[in-house]
């Protein structure tokens, strides 16, 4: 409970019913134009993956999925998956996409390890996509067009949201910063990780942080991730390492930042070899996705996640995403959020 955000007077400015309406609106509209903007085509996508595959995501390598055992295949475990980073890869290559298209897909996934908060559920839901790119395209100034293309995607979207509910004020800015930890870090030395997201977004209103996952000059990395689907390890056009990043926004209603996506430029051979080593990960070679990737069976791609119940608390100024999702909350924290004004579903 210590968690838990208490917004001053927080009055939320669409009824339960309003909400279930607005939450349709922006993600029928939202996913249209995400599609549009980056030539995606829609696909089915699998709510569990086989154990041992290395097919699920392993976000910052201490999750625990949840499994189970398949009654048919011997009791053989199935993980529920975290994201669909490397399925989606696989697919592409399936399906033989051409360079310049792409995917996407409805992903649900259980993270039971998640601390529940006022933005943080055990169910996640995300518009999880995958483009095929070309070796030239493996640059800081592609991975900064295409958040851009989604930025825009993100503005049309809160545009439409207060042209259908006028109580709904816009807050986003025209345009999304780009800066990379490694400056982030040299800018305010003596904050936390969180505490310079939180900084930056205050003073831009929307960020994208570069390169997330390798050790910054402190001797750590802004945040944790995998080594084997992001990029995090090459040098970019700056001199500074990393091909990936989230989108991050200042919240007004909850005085903080929030991450809205996380994405990047997809390891080749030579970046998953080298963060493999990095991370003492070596023995993952020998998994079927590691594998097909480093016999050079699966296409360059860039590709990530766009969180479907944090974009519409964000758009419908929501202090809760228990607002916008049904999920488990502690006891506790469903009565004190009904006694501020902010039920959860």
């Amino acid at each position: 409970m210590s968690k838990l955000i208490k917004p001053l007077e927080y009055k939320a400015l669409l009824n339960m019913r309003q909400t279930e309406q607005g939450i349709k609106l922006i993600k029928d509209f939202f996913q249209q134009n995400l599609s549009t903007e980056l030539r995606l085509h829609r696909v089915t996508a699998p709510l569990f993956v086989l154990k041992g595959l290395g097919i699920n995501d392993d976000l910052n390598g201490v999750e625990r999925p949840v499994t189970f055992p398949i009654k048919d295949l011997d009791d053989a475990k199935a993980e529920v998956v975290h994201s669909l980073a490397k399925w989606k890869r696989l697919t592409l290559a399936e399906y033989e996409i051409e360079p310049g298209y792409g995917i996407y897909t409805d992903m649900n996934a259980i993270r039971a390890d998640e601390e529940l908060d006022n933005i943080h559920s055990l169910y996640v839901d995300q518009w999880d996509w995958e483009a095929v790119i070309t070796r030239k395209d493996r640059t800081i100034d592609y991975l900064k067009d295409v958040v851009k293309r989604i930025y825009c995607a993100i503005r049309r979207t809160e545009y439409l949201v207060c042209e259908t509910y006028p109580q709904i004020k816009p807050f986003l800015p025209k345009d999304i910063h780009f800066i990379h930890s490694e400056e982030l870090l040299q800018m305010y030395p003596d904050m936390t990780a969180k505490e310079r997201e939180d900084a930056i977004c205050k003073k831009y209103g929307a960020v994208f942080l570069i390169g997330i996952g390798g050790d910054l000059s402190n001797g750590e990395p802004h945040d944790g991730r995998a080594p084997d689907y992001d990029d995090w390890s090459t040098e970019g056009d700056n001199g500074l390492k990393g091909l990936n990043g989230d989108i991050l926004i200042w919240y007004p209603i909850l005085g903080r930042s929030l991450e809205l996506s996380s994405m990047g430029i997809r390891v080749d051979k030579e970046s998953l070899l080298r963060q493999l080593e990095i991370t003492g990960k070596q023995e993952r070679a020998e998994l079927y996705f590691h594998h097909q990737l480093l016999e050079g069976k699966l296409p360059l791609t860039i590709g990530g996640g766009i969180g479907q119940s944090r974009l519409c608390q964000m758009l419908l100024q929501k202090a809760h995403i228990g607002e916008i999702q049904a999920s488990i909350w502690p006891d506790e924290m469903r009565r004190e959020c009904k006694k501020i004004g902010m039920p959860l579903i």
